[in-house]
C-alpha cells in the first residue's frame, strides 16, 4: 500500500530537513537547496512556494521549489526555478513527485499565470509544451589533475597553457567585491542586463562555504573572477566573466581548468559546466573543452497564455536593445539593469 502524502510549504522550521532530503535524493540539485527561497525573495522580490510531500510521520519524499515572476513586460510565470538551470521536482518516488506537480499545478490556477515552468534534467511531463533551447555539459573527474588536463581536446588545452604561460595565478577570494567588476564588464559587454551587488552578497551570506569566488591575477590585478556552487561531490561554476584582458591572456581558458584543478584536489567527482542555448559562443566553448551537451527538460503548462513568449536574447525583435545596452555607461547599467533582469528569470 502506498503511503498517503501531505503537502506542506516550508517554513523556517523546515529547512534542516528540507536540505537534509535535498542532498539524499538523487534527482535534488543545488538550486533545490533552501536557500534559495531567501535569495527569491530578498534579492528579487518575487512571491515563493516551497512545496514539500510528507508522510503523516513527517518524512519529506519530494520538493518543489516555485517562485512567481509577474512582469508587466514578460509575462506572469510561475517557474521552477527562476535563474537557476536546474529545478522542477526532486522526488524518491512517484506518488510523492505527483502530490507536489498536483498541487503546483492547482497554485498555477489560483494565480492565473500565463504558465507554469519546470526545468527537469530528464523528461517529467511529456504532455507538456517543450523548449530545445538549452543544454547542459557535465563530466566526471578525475582524482589526479594532470589526467584532466590532458583529458582536454589539445586546442583548448593550448589556451589553457597559454594563460598559465603569460603567468596568470588565481586566488579564492572571501568577497565578491573584485568578482563583481569583472563580471560585469563581461555582460556589459555581452548587451547583458546585471544582477546587483547585493546579489551575489547574499549568495555568499546563505550558502556560505558551498558559495566560492576564485579571481585570476595578471601582475597582482584582477583578469577575471568566477562564482561557483558546491554540491555534495559537484563544482558548478556558474557566473563567470572578465574584460579585454582576459580575452587576451587566455584568462577564463585558464580560470575554468584552476576551478577543475582546485575541485579535483579538495576531492569533486564531477564537473557541471551549467546550461548554455544552441548555437551560442558558450555552447561551442564548453564543447570545446571535451564536455558532450545533455538537452535540458524545459516545460510548460500554459494556464492564462495561449502560447508561450519568446523572452530570451536570440529572439530577433532584442537585438536592437542588446546593442544600445553595450553604449550606456558601465556605471549606468550596472544602476538599472537589476532592475530589469530581476522580471526576466
Amino acid at each position: 500500500m502506498m503511503p498517503h502524502y501531505t503537502v506542506g510549504l516550508m517554513g523556517s522550521q523546515d529547512r534542516a530537513r528540507w536540505d537534509a532530503f535535498v542532498l539524499r535524493c538523487p534527482d535534488a540539485t543545488f538550486f533545490h537547496r533552501a536557500g534559495w527561497q531567501q535569495i527569491m525573495e530578498d534579492s528579487f522580490g518575487h512571491a515563493t512556494w516551497f512545496m514539500y510531500a510528507a508522510t503523516p510521520q513527517g518524512d519529506i519524499h519530494a520538493v518543489l521549489p516555485l517562485a512567481q515572476i509577474n512582469s508587466r513586460w514578460f509575462g506572469n510565470t510561475l517557474c521552477s526555478l527562476p535563474f537557476c538551470v536546474y529545478g522542477g521536482i526532486a522526488a524518491d518516488n512517484r506518488a510523492a513527485a505527483d502530490a507536489v506537480d498536483q498541487a503546483a499545478q492547482q497554485l498555477a490556477t489560483r494565480l492565473n499565470v500565463d504558465h507554469l515552468e519546470y526545468r527537469h534534467r530528464r523528461p517529467y511531463h511529456a504532455d507538456w509544451l517543450h523548449r530545445d533551447t538549452y543544454a547542459t555539459f557535465r563530466k566526471h573527474l578525475h582524482a589526479d589533475a594532470e589526467h584532466n588536463l590532458l583529458a582536454i581536446p589539445r586546442k583548448q588545452r593550448a589556451m589553457v597553457r597559454k594563460g598559465m604561460a603569460a603567468g596568470l595565478s588565481s586566488v579564492v577570494e572571501t568577497d565578491t567585491r573584485r568578482f563583481f567588476d569583472c563580471y560585469a564588464r563581461s555582460m556589459h559587454h555581452l548587451g547583458t542586463p546585471m544582477f546587483s551587488r547585493r546579489h551575489f552578497q547574499l549568495l555568499q551570506q546563505v550558502f556560505g562555504d558551498d558559495c566560492e569566488v576564485l579571481c585570476i591575477e595578471h601582475a597582482d590585478r584582477p583578469v577575471c573572477a568566477v562564482l561557483s556552487f558546491r554540491f555534495r561531490d559537484q563544482i558548478v561554476p556558474y557566473y563567470g566573466g572578465g574584460g579585454e584582458p582576459a580575452r587576451r591572456l587566455a584568462g577564463n581558458d585558464f580560470m575554468y581548468w584552476e576551478v577543475m584543478r582546485r575541485a579535483c584536489a579538495a576531492g569533486c567527482t564531477l564537473f557541471d559546466f551549467g546550461r548554455s542555448k544552441y548555437g551560442t559562443g558558450a555552447f561551442a566553448f564548453k564543447k570545446n573543452w571535451g564536455f558532450a551537451p545533455e538537452p535540458l527538460h524545459y516545460d510548460y503548462q500554459l494556464h492564462r497564455a495561449g502560447q508561450l513568449k519568446e523572452v530570451q536574447p536570440l529572439n530577433p525583435r532584442y537585438q536592437m536593445l542588446i546593442k544600445a545596452w553595450r553604449l550606456l555607461p558601465l556605471s549606468v547599467a550596472n544602476l538599472i539593469g537589476p532592475h530589469i533582469v530581476r522580471q526576466l528569470g
